[in-house]
């Protein structure tokens, strides 16, 4: 608790605040031990998903270990302890796994709670400062945060607690993540909205293939290379160019096709490879999408030919990919 005295430089009260929030986290950091690493072992073992429950401070905790283990590979959910007893129990099945935070350890609801849990043979790992609760009781493994002095001037409402319940819900989470083969393309596909899933979006992700990307060969003729553009589904303003080999050698785009014109070459009869834009810029089908969009603004191009190991085209990367997937915006 932090006493009152303390309040005479507000700045200062707050601090203090935080400074035995931070000493707290030391104590309980120190704290983890086989139970820490049981729980992180039934979490990664879980073939069903991971329920966690909570009321009051710890189940916003619940809540956020729950969204932060489904954003990182481990499928979970939250169940209101009041709310289960009332039907949401159903979420529940065989095969699933359930956390439950109390720091007291004597909450009525979930109390009330893992008993039925337990009846559905789900193993139940508890988070509580109270190793000798009835909470403590009901599960197994225990994860002790030990005593915990409330940062509250009256030393009761939940803070120093909440912090810590946050803490070890964290270190649960980021250790599972760091046993699981789980990278960063995973998580850009659990995070497709927003900046982080923008900034982590491979090539592969919005570029365009099959039917949408119009490849050519060397010796097609400049009408038929853009009749195939005019055709191709989406109209891309390009078209990728290849050899006898199938392997990319130049692009032909509306901006060659446009120059031909102004400069009066007007004999659409020659072959591409004639007018093609050759040894063009390319990106791989793992390449970041944020990187290649990137390269097409300093490049000044507008379509990107995507190519495999071979230099095989396998797609095409057009602008208008790029801004409809958000990772950059019309000026």
């Amino acid at each position: 608790m932090v006493s009152r005295a303390a309040k005479g430089d507000t700045a200062s009260y707050g601090r203090s605040v935080i400074t035995l929030e931070a000493r707290t986290l030391d104590r309980v950091a120190k704290r983890l031990d086989g139970a820490f690493e049981r729980a992180v072992e039934l979490i990664v073992n879980c073939s069903g998903r991971v329920v966690c429950t909570g009321l009051g401070k710890a189940g916003f905790v619940a809540q956020k270990l729950s969204a932060t283990l489904s954003s990182t590979g481990t499928p979970s959910l939250f169940l209101h302890p009041a709310e289960a007893l009332h039907g949401d129990l159903g979420r529940v099945t065989k095969g699933d796994l359930a956390i439950a935070f109390s720091y007291s350890g004597e909450t009525d609801e979930v109390l009330r709670l893992i008993p039925t849990i337990r009846k559905l043979r789900v193993p139940v790992i508890a988070l509580t400062g109270h190793s000798k609760s009835r909470l403590a009781k009901l599960a197994d493994p225990v994860i002790d945060l030990g005593q915990v002095a409330e940062a509250c001037p009256l030393g009761l409402a939940p803070t120093a607690s909440t912090v810590a319940l946050l803490a070890v819900a964290d270190a649960l989470a980021m250790t599972v993540l760091q046993k699981r083969p789980f990278d960063e393309t995973d998580y850009a596909r659990l995070h497709p909205g927003g900046k982080l899933g923008r900034r982590l979006l491979t090539v592969a992700a919005i570029m365009r293939r099959g039917q949408a990307m119009p490849i050519v060969r060397e010796t097609t003729s400049v009408r038929n290379a853009a009749s195939v553009m005019t055709r191709t589904q989406g109209r891309p303003g390009a078209a990728c160019v290849v050899d006898e080999a199938g392997r990319l050698s130049g692009i032909l785009t509306d901006g060659d096709l446009r120059r031909l014109v102004e400069r009066g070459e007007t004999n659409f009869t020659r072959p591409v490879s004639k007018v093609m834009g050759p040894r063009p810029a390319t990106t791989k089908p793992a390449e970041r999408a944020m990187e290649a969009a990137e390269r097409m603004r300093k490049l000044q191009i507008d379509q990107l030919p995507v190519v495999d190991d071979d230099g095989r085209p396998v797609g095409l990367l057009d602008v208008q990919d790029v801004l409809a997937a958000g990772i950059v915006t019309a000026e």
